[in-house]
């Protein structure tokens, strides 16, 4: 999922290790989202947005994307 952490994060002057510890995850676990290698719970996203003072929309993009949701993986949609 593409996101705006990286540009929120920095705009804060805060690293990533301090992002992590203001939202209780790794150094390498914010990494992984600004990458997106790694999607974040939606608790977690809250807490990001949180720390942010936005609205978790204005943070991630939710496009359409070429992986399929858990929804349509559980129900065998191609």
């Amino acid at each position: 999922m593409k996101n705006k952490i990286k540009q929120f994060r920095e705009h804060l002057g805060l690293t990533q290790e301090q992002l992590g510890a203001l939202v209780g995850v790794s150094r390498q676990a914010i990494n992984a989202i600004e990458t997106e290698k790694f999607e974040p719970s939606i608790w977690l996203a809250y807490d990001i947005a949180t720390v942010f003072h936005s609205n978790i929309e204005e943070i991630f993009l939710f496009e359409s994307s070429q992986r399929k949701s858990r929804a349509e993986q559980s129900r065998g949609v191609v």
